[in-house]
């Protein structure tokens, strides 16, 4: 019986130490607060927002388009979550953020930060090239439970400027490159651009992100992410949002979410998310 009890007690242990832990990461365009969405207004929107996230059991998700009081009522719905990030009009409070939410009783923060898509990114409320709007990335070091470290960056690109776009591309991965040291990396983003187009292509070509999607064995839900809340035909409907992986992880689920909840809308963007494991 002893004998027993230690084989049983090894197989356990040998199992435990055998499985690498698994993330269950999101992007998320959650629709700016405008007065002029009636019925899709935030107020109507934010606890089924906020349901979303619990109900897949988010580990880390980054947002685009929040406004503070966004930033502040899903601080208020989503207790267990931090989050990190700053306005991209002042540095503060002003503007949109593309805050990154994740889990307090699982991750500690070692270092974290924003930064600007422009040609002075360290200016807050610098406008970058050709781009209609200001933009930002913010980032996060994370450390697991398990004493794993990864980089999480969040970012929205502009909806107007191509070359915009592209350089954001570039500062994106140049900054990468630099925050990184030896950890693996998720990105994750409105990049307002299609599958095909050239700033996805540019985000992948040094080999060092994944487009999880492409990677993923299991892929669930439409091809599209963008819907304007149910207004554009659905083959008029892209798939803007997405999340790439480095190496150090492997992805196992890459699911685009309904972007209806209870009968109502979340937001104009349907939730992308991943489930991702630390490679061992």
């Amino acid at each position: 019986m002893k004998r027993l009890f230690h084989l049983f007690a090894a197989a356990v242990a040998f199992t435990a130490c055998g499985s690498a832990p698994t993330l269950n990461v999101m992007t998320f365009n959650m629709r700016y607060d405008n007065p002029e969405d009636g019925e899709n207004n935030w107020r109507f929107r934010r606890e089924r927002a906020a349901e979303v996230i619990v109900s897949h059991d988010i580990d880390v998700f980054g947002t685009q388009e929040l406004l503070v009081n966004q930033l502040n009522d899903l601080k208020e719905l989503l207790p267990g979550y931090a989050a990190v990030g700053v306005g991209r009009e002042d540095g503060a409070e002003a503007g949109e953020f593309s805050a990154v939410f994740f889990k307090r009783d699982r991750f500690t923060p070692l270092e974290s930060g924003t930064f600007w898509l422009s040609e002075t990114p360290e200016v807050a409320g610098s406008r970058g090239w050709d781009g209609a709007c200001e933009r930002v990335a913010t980032w996060v070091v994370l450390r697991d439970k398990s004493g794993r470290e990864f980089l999480f960056i969040n970012t929205h690109l502009d909806h107007v400027g191509q070359v915009a776009r592209d350089e954001g591309v570039s500062l994106l991965t140049k900054r990468i490159g630099s925050l990184r040291g030896e950890r693996p990396v998720i990105l994750t983003g409105d990049f307002n651009s299609e599958p095909g187009s050239s700033v996805v292509a540019h985000v992948q070509k040094d080999g060092v992100l994944r487009d999880v999607k492409a990677v993923a064995p299991l892929k669930l839900g439409t091809a599209w992410s963008f819907s304007d809340f149910g207004q554009l035909p659905e083959a008029e409907r892209p798939l803007l949002d997405y999340i790439f992986v480095s190496g150090g992880f492997d992805a196992d689920r890459y699911e685009v979410l309904p972007d209806t909840l209870g009968g109502g809308y979340i937001s104009d963007h349907a939730p992308v998310m991943a489930v991702v494991e630390f490679a061992r």
